[in-house]
């Protein structure tokens, strides 16, 4: 397979993906069969008396839908190291951990080849289309990827987040040869312990390749922002370390400092050109291409909670591509972006129909059922009818049910998403929200969507004085009677109470869902707030999650602060330097 995928043609793997999208239902069924035949010994299917069926009304009779929850005493058992075949045929030798960052903890998810196999389709996919549009030469991608540290579960097992797993894959390093894309850094760099200094020898080495870095690339936008926001404080040394072939001595990690060694050398005219460039740059306008003439995009997922990223990302970018990279989760992928053209906010994904069988619930049939606790309400369905990947319509927004080749049969993704078209037979998908990161009081439903349009619209005010909001979360606060909004800013800098007043009111009008304005101008819910957060506050919570073993590459900041992050509302209560409430109703 690794032989076949280095000589690939990607004019091949589009050909494919165009002859499977022609006929995705097929694809689907038997994607679904094959699943199923060769999961049948599996207990949690035995158990539901599948007996060995594979065809989809047997199926959807016998499994239900179920979320984490409902799976998690059977993925514990495989941790604590039950390799009898639980959820798949084959037993299962590595766990991935989710972010943790929407629940609190993170959750344990089972992986397999066939995951990183899927992993490997989809990122060959998108490469194939993106360098169609974009065509890159042999060179190097400046790409800000890090591993967290493997552990061994009770049970023996290797557990690590998702994109760990990946990257410690063999088939990752091949893939990323054969898309001339290979990482401007030694592995002892992604792999490294400290992910401070693992940043700050990427932008080293990013520098010292800079004419023959063809793009830059994250997981996720957050860490493209997050590691310019640092080049903005640490340029000066890492020309210092340039010009003299000498690395920072706050680089401490040995494995680190032995592996730069052979790549640092003195070179003052490098230092001196970089030097020259940062010091002619406007507030950074246009660093990256500054930096890496030769790039031909930058690239990362910039969809959902990352879009409040894209912003700073263009201004750094300029006038450089912003492609949005490719659809998944810790539990799989989805689709991949085969229209890189589209800018961000209008990013689609087209399903790849033999990686997991997927079924949608129409959301007209969902419907909120709160707990006792009003902050842990959620979405659920009352008896959900989903539908299969070729009968949803475009237009019709829709909850994602996975079935993959890991062992999770009929799973509740929680991803909210909207069918935009079709690519062939295949639905394209925009992410809209997750479905249980809701703003909610009593009747009121605001979504990840809702906060961000709101925060957009607020953070208008500030273009004028050169204010920014750098990071922005929410939560419900019931210790008031009645209940009411939170929204906690972090800024570049400090502004004046007047327009943190207006900021304040304009975050309160711009939450239109009827039920919330109905409640506010009667009083049923209170005065929104706005609390403004010290500088590095929202750092100390990105060093909270890597200090419960999360993975900068799958970092996301929590846009809705429930009971189950205690950790971080304190973080950001111990950190509010000024709080404002609404005058707005």
């Amino acid at each position: 397979m690794l032989d076949r995928m280095e000589s690939m043609s990607f004019d091949t793997v589009i050909d494919e993906f165009e002859a499977m999208t022609a006929d995705a239902k097929r694809v689907q069924e038997e994607t679904l069969k094959k699943i199923l035949k060769e999961n049948a010994e599996a207990e949690y299917l035995q158990n539901l008396g599948l007996k060995g069926k594979t065809d989809l009304e047997g199926f959807k009779t016998h499994v239900p839908l179920v979320t984490h929850k409902e799976l998690e005493p059977y993925i514990q058992r495989i941790a604590d190291g039950d390799s009898s075949p639980i959820l798949t045929g084959k037993p299962i030798t590595t766990i991935s951990l989710s972010s943790g960052t929407t629940q609190g903890r993170p959750k344990y998810v089972p992986f397999n080849d066939e995951l990183v196999e899927s992993t490997m389709q989809i990122y060959r996919t998108s490469f194939a289309f993106r360098n169609r549009e974009y065509p890159i030469g042999s060179g190097k991608a400046l790409q800000f990827i890090y591993s967290s540290k493997q552990f061994k579960t009770k049970g023996g097992l290797a557990a690590g987040t998702a994109t760990t797993n990946v990257f410690r894959s063999t088939q990752f390093k091949s893939t990323m040869r054969a898309m001339q894309s290979l990482c401007c850094s030694p592995d002892e760099v992604i792999f490294g312990p400290d992910f401070h200094q693992s940043l700050y020898c990427h932008l080293l080495c990013g520098l010292i390749s800079c004419n023959e870095v063809q793009f830059v690339s994250s997981t996720f936008a957050h860490s493209i922002v997050h590691a310019f926001r640092t080049f903005e404080s640490a340029w000066q040394e890492l020309c210092n370390d340039i010009r003299h072939g000498d690395l920072n001595s706050e680089v401490t990690v040995p494995s680190i400092r032995a592996a730069m060694s052979k790549l640092l050398k003195p070179d003052p005219e490098l230092a001196d050109l970089i030097y020259r460039k940062c010091s002619q740059l406007d507030n950074w306008y246009g660093v990256i291409p500054e930096l890496f003439p030769n790039a031909k995009y930058i690239y990362g997922i910039m969809t959902g909670s990352m879009e409040p990223y894209v912003k700073k990302l263009r201004h750094y970018a300029r006038d450089l591509p912003l492609l949005s990279a490719d659809y998944g989760s810790s539990e799989g992928w989805i689709g991949a972006n085969v229209n890189p053209k589209l800018p961000p906010e209008l990013a689609s994904f087209a399903v790849l129909p033999n990686i997991g069988y997927f079924e949608f619930i129409p959301l007209r049939e969902i419907t909120e059922i709160s707990g006792q606790d009003k902050e842990s309400s959620t979405l659920l369905c009352v008896d959900p009818k989903p539908v299969g990947l070729t009968e949803v319509k475009a237009g019709e927004e829709y909850e994602i049910i996975v079935t993959n080749f890991a062992g999770l049969y009929r799973y509740r993704l929680g991803d909210v998403v909207k069918v935009v078209g079709f690519h062939n037979s295949t639905p394209e998908l925009q992410f809209i929200c997750r479905r249980n990161l809701l703003l909610t009081v009593n009747i009121d439903k605001n979504t990840e969507k809702d906060l961000q349009l709101a925060v957009e619209a607020a953070a208008k005010l500030l273009v004028k004085e050169t204010l920014e909001v750098v990071d922005f979360t929410s939560h419900v606060d019931f210790s008031t009677d009645p209940g009411h909004y939170v929204i906690f800013w972090e800024m570049n800098r400090q502004a004046s109470e007047e327009i943190l007043r207006e900021c304040c009111n304009c975050l309160d009008r711009s939450f239109i869902d009827a039920g919330y304005v109905g409640a506010r101008k009667v009083g049923a819910i209170g005065a929104l707030e706005l609390r403004v957060v010290q500088r590095g506050t929202f750092q100390k919570i990105l060093d909270y999650y890597l200090g419960l073993g999360a993975a900068v590459s799958q970092f996301k900041t929590p846009r809705c602060i429930g009971p189950s992050n205690g950790m971080v509302l304190q973080i950001l209560c111990g950190e509010v330097a000024n709080s404002f409430f609404s005058t707005a109703f």
